[in-house]
This record gives structure tokens, C-alpha cells and sequence, in this order.
């Protein structure tokens, strides 16, 4: 063989791949838009019951065709606490049987020659679809969709004709010979093999297209190919331990997870190895009449009958497994617990990310459900922040004042530190495809996340207000520490607010009681403000009480501001109304968005 006809061979299998993988790309793509928000709502209401998860992992990975972004988020949901580790083991099972969709799929859609002819039918299904219903947005996502599944039984079709024709080279038949007949040994090797390949590749999927295709050229006998497809189980969890390095201890917990339950689930099968052959020979000769055994040239070979044994191992090897190891959850949690060690110093209090920490994902539309968990988490830190406040007033003492007051500079810090994180997360995220949906939340987010954010900077001017009242000896009575209280309290009730919205369903905004929580503040801060008014023309109070004492209260109303924002960003037709008055006031608002009066004007 020269050189050129090799360089040939590679670059047109690594077309064919890559044609391989952006058709399974573009099909996850377009299914998470079919399925939008409800898909990524899926994985919120995932219940401690092992077999809920393992339902819940089967149909999410299922539809969105990738394990890998199942147990990506998995980890970040442990590493955040809203999920238990013998939960995440569970989904985790479940993910690993909604992947045997794609060898199904490759195998009676995309291998022989009618893969081409349905490929194309598919291909001109779908821009029918796309040219008919351009305007209905699920429409043309299912469009989409058909159009990734098409392009990626093309890929199959190639990546058959980029195989060559080994029958003329024997010195590697022979080489592929010596590796296949040694016993256990051979299939260790494959196993390893397997997992090297798919740790390199990042993509079981497209490992297991690679290992039909060499199946139905008869390039290796059945055994090797099974223990090629238990090596890409091991493989594929690569994926997840990647994403769990910069997550906590509970995080890593979930990740090792996923490779102990394959592992063992490979151990399981290599003990069982030559009986479980016999049961996928004896399968596949009652649904087809051939056996996976034979090789090209013998009587009865069937091509199909390799890759069809092939995609029956596949499914069975999870299933049972799963069926098996659910019984040995508490057993696996036990295991990981003695390979990830919880350090006793885990800081509460520090600028990591839970949800986003993992990186970025090829699921754009799960991105939008890390990102939403992540606001979550953030809302939740702002709220911590704000209930430092009051022990500035009630501290003993300078060391216990100092020490408050050093806690909530640490957590302006880490408000400044989310809102960057999660601005560029999302910026990256609203370049991918993403349904209109997803664009519209992606907007309403951005905007949450400033003023969350300018939450943080006014808890920590009030912080600073504190400080310079305590070193200027600044003392107010009774009645305006009763005054700021009560502020301080009706603040904390539209912060709730604004935080139970945030942690519910976007299009199920309480609006309603966030305006109400809203017009409280303002309507306490008119009165302090008339009554302050009075009180320094009789001389109630000197100037520099007076000064404090107005500019503590009405920056507790600019936080209320900020807030009423942040429930307003959460309702998506609300967020349409105000861009269009704001495009209509050639974009001019103050810093904290549409002043009150003219957003009511604009109110639903």
C-alpha cells in the first residue's frame, strides 16, 4: 500500500466520522428543542427512588442521544446537594441503558445497502418539513432532527466504503488473528482497547459505530467485538470524571459512580463471558437464522448477523446489569466513599460554581437547565449575604463586627465572581442552536444575573454605611433602629419572593406578590422619608444622624428596586414589554432597569 492510498484511507474515514458526528449532533440538538423546556425540567424532579432514576436517566438519555451530557449533569446536580449520590447512581444506570438507542438505531437503519435510500428519504421528509413549517418553531426542530438522523446514516454509509478491503493485505488479517486467539487474554485486550479508543474519541456513540462497521466487514469475530463494546462502557465515563475535577467531594462521588457500576458490570460479564455468548448466538439465530459466529466465506455467513448480536449484547449488558446492581447501591456508595475522601474543611463561603463548574456541554439546551440551576444557587448566596446585615447592629463588639463585616465583603466578591462566570457560560451557550424558547430564557437570565449582582453591591453598601456609622459614633435611638428593622424586614419578604420565583417554573412567575412586596417598601420609605423631613425641622436629630439614617433606608429601597427587577426578568412576556418600551425610549432606563411607575404602565 503507498502512502498516498493511506493518507486516502484516513482522511476519508475521518470524514465519514466526522459527517457521523455532527448528524448525531444535530439530531440531540434538535430533540432537546422538540422537547424544550420540559426535557430540562426532567432531571429537577428526579425522586431518591432507585427505579424513578433509572426511568428518568433511560428517557432523558434516550431523547437527547448522549449519556455523556446525562451524567455530566448528574454530577453537577449532586455537587450541588438538590440530588442524594444513591439518586445519581440510579439515573446514572438509567443513562446507560437510554444509549443502546444508537447501536439499534445503527444497526437496522444504517448499515447495507438500504441505508443510503432510507437516508435520503428521511433527507427529503425533512426539508419538506423545514420549507412547509419554517415559522412553527417545533415543527421545524423535528425537521432538524430528522435531518441529523439522515446525515448520520450517511456517516454510517461512508465510514463502510472508508473501510478497506482487508482480504488484500493478509499480514494484517494475520496480525488481527494473533491478537483474536488467546483466549481471555484476547478479550482483556479488547476491553482496553475499547476504553483507550472511546477515552480518545470522547463519544461511545461513534466508538460503536466504528466497531459495526468492522463487524459487518467481517474485520473481527463476534467475542472481540463484545469485549470492544464492554471496553467503550468503561470508556465512556471519562466524560463525567472530567467534568467532577473541579466539583466537590459529593461531585467526584457521583462520577466514580458511573466507572464503578461499569466496571463491575464488566466484571460481571467476563466471569459469565462464554455462557452469555451462547444466549446472544442463540438469540440471534432464532430472530434472523444466522449466527454471529460465522466469518466471511463459511455457509450461512449473513453480514448482519455480527452487528445485530452485536446491538443484543449492548442492550442486554445494561440491562441486566442494572436489573442486578440496583439491589447494590448502598455497596457502590460505600466503594466511592473509600475512593473520594469527604475533607471535613469544605468552605460554604467560597466563589465555586455547582452547575457550570463541569464546562460547557454539546447539549445546548441542557446548558440553559445548568445555567438556571446555577442562578438558582447564586439567589440562594444573596439571600446568605443579605442575613449578615442585622448582626452589624447587634455585634457585642469590634471583632465580632469585623468578622460580619469581612463575611459579606467575602460574598461581594463572590456575587462579582458568579455574575462573570455565568454571563460568559450563557454568552457561549446563546452561540449554539437553540430554540426560540431557549433564546428568549438565555435574555431574561442575563438580565437576572445583573441584578443579582447589583443585590450583592447594595447589601455591601449597606454593610459599608454600618461601618462608617460605627466609626463616626453615629447612634440613632430606638425608633429608627424599630424603623430600619421593619425596612430591613420587608426587603427580606420580597427577597423570599423573588427567590421562590426563581426556583420555580419560569412561566409560572408570582408577579402578583413580588409588585405587592414591592409597593410595601416604597410605600414605607415615602413615609419614613416624610416623617425624616419633619424630625430634622424640629431638630429631632443632628445632620449627621439624619444623613446616615436617610441614606440606610433609601438604599434598602434601591435594593427592593433591584429585586422587583429580577421577578420582572423571570416572566418572559414581561421581559418582551420591556424591551419594547425600552426600544421605543431609544433605550434610556437607570441603572435599575424601567423605573417602577412606567413598568407598572407596562404590566401584563
Amino acid at each position: 500500500m503507498s502512502f498516498f492510498e493511506v493518507v486516502t484511507i484516513i482522511l476519508n474515514f475521518a470524514g465519514a466520522l466526522a459527517l457521523f458526528l455532527f448528524g448525531m449532533k444535530l439530531m440531540s440538538e434538535g430533540l432537546q428543542k422538540v422537547a424544550g423546556s420540559k426535557m430540562r425540567n426532567t432531571l429537577d424532579k428526579i425522586t431518591n427512588n432507585p427505579f424513578s432514576g433509572i426511568l428518568t436517566g433511560t428517557a432523558v438519555t434516550a431523547a437527547i442521544q448522549s449519556s455523556s451530557a446525562t451524567t455530566v449533569m448528574v454530577v453537577s446536580f449532586v455537587n450541588a446537594g438538590l440530588l442524594s449520590l444513591s439518586g445519581a447512581v440510579a439515573v446514572i444506570m438509567g443513562a446507560n441503558i437510554g444509549t443502546t438507542l444508537t447501536a439499534w438505531i445503527i444497526t437496522l437503519f444504517g448499515l447495507g445497502e438500504s441505508g443510503g435510500a432510507f437516508s435520503l428519504s428521511l433527507f427529503l421528509a425533512a426539508c419538506a418539513l423545514l420549507f412547509l413549517f419554517a415559522k412553527k418553531t417545533r415543527l421545524k426542530s423535528i425537521g432538524e432532527s430528522i435531518i441529523g438522523l439522515s446525515l448520520l446514516l450517511v456517516g454510517m454509509g461512508f465510514l463502510q466504503t472508508a473501510m478497506p478491503d482487508l482480504s488484500a493485505y493478509p499480514d494484517f488479517l494475520e496480525f488481527l488473528g494473533r491478537l483474536s486467539h488467546s483466549g481471555y487474554l484476547s478479550i482483556l485486550l479488547f476491553v482496553v482497547i475499547g476504553a483507550l479508543l472511546t477515552c480518545l474519541i470522547q463519544a461511545s456513540a461513534a466508538m460503536m459505530a466504528i466497531t459495526l462497521v468492522m463487524c459487518y466487514n467481517g474485520w473481527i469475530e463476534f467475542p472481540m467485538a463484545v469485549a470492544l463494546v464492554m471496553g467503550q462502557n468503561i470508556g465512556t465515563t471519562i466524560t463525567a470524571n472530567l467534568a467532577a475535577m473541579v466539583a466537590n467531594s459529593a461531585g467526584k462521588k457521583a462520577a466514580r459512580a458511573h466507572l464503578v457500576f461499569n466496571v463491575i458490570g464488566v466484571l460481571i460479564t467476563l466471569v459469565l463471558f462464554y455462557p452469555l455468548m451462547k444466549v446472544i448466538d442463540t438469540s440471534t439465530m432464532a430472530l434472523i437464522g444466522h449466527s454471529p459466529y460465522l466469518r466471511p466465506g463459511m455457509t450461512g455467513y449473513s453480514p448482519g448477523a455480527l452487528p445485530l448480536a452485536l446491538a443484543i449484547f449492548h442492550t442486554f449488558f445494561n440491562v441486566v446489569n442494572t436489573l442486578i446492581l440496583v439491589w447494590f447501591i448502598p455497596v457502590i456508595i460505600k466503594i466511592v466513599n473509600w475512593m473520594v475522601k469527604s475533607p471535613a474543611d469544605e468552605d460554604e463561603d467560597d466563589s465555586k460554581l455547582t452547575f457550570i463548574a463541569g464546562g460547557f456541554m454539546n447539549t445546548a439546551e441542557l446548558n440553559i437547565q445548568s445555567a438556571k440551576k446555577e442562578i438558582e444557587n447564586f439567589s440562594r448566596r444573596v439571600l446568605r449575604m443579605y442575613s449578615f446585615l442585622p448582626g452589624l447592629r447587634t455585634a457585642k463588639d469590634e471583632d465580632e463586627f469585623t468578622h460580619i463585616f469581612e463575611r459579606i465583603e467575602k460574598y461581594e466578591g463572590i456575587t462579582d465572581h458568579m455574575e462573570l462566570e455565568i454571563t460568559k457560560f450563557l454568552t457561549k451557550v446563546s452561540e449554539g442552536d437553540l430554540s426560540k424558547e431557549g433564546s428568549q430564557t438565555i435574555s431574561a437570565m442575563l438580565r437576572i444575573i445583573d441584578n443579582l449582582e447589583s443585590i450583592g453591591d447594595a447589601i455591601y453598601q449597606l454593610a459599608m454605611w454600618r461601618k462608617t456609622k460605627r466609626e463616626t459614633a453615629v447612634h440613632f435611638d430606638s425608633t429608627l433602629n424599630d424603623n430600619i428593622s421593619h425596612i430591613d424586614a420587608l426587603v427580606q419578604k420580597a427577597l423570599q419572593i423573588m427567590d421562590a420565583n426563581l426556583q420555580g417554573d419560569y412561566s409560572k412567575v408570582d408577579l402578583a406578590a413580588a409588585y405587592a412586596a414591592e409597593d410595601q417598601i416604597n410605600q414605607y420609605r415615602d413615609k419614613l422619608r416624610a416623617r425624616h423631613l419633619e424630625d430634622l425641622r424640629l431638630g429631632v436629630y443632628d445632620y449627621a444622624i439624619g444623613s446616615t439614617y436617610s441614606g440606610i433606608y433609601a438604599l434598602y429601597e434601591k435594593l427592593g428596586d433591584y429585586v422587583i427587577n429580577v421577578s420582572e426578568a423571570i416572566d418572559v412576556n414581561q421581559s418582551k414589554k420591556m424591551l419594547e418600551f425600552t426600544e421605543q425610549n431609544n433605550g434610556h432606563t437607570d441603572s435599575a432597569g424601567v423605573e417602577r411607575g412606567e413598568v407598572k404602565n407596562i404590566r401584563v
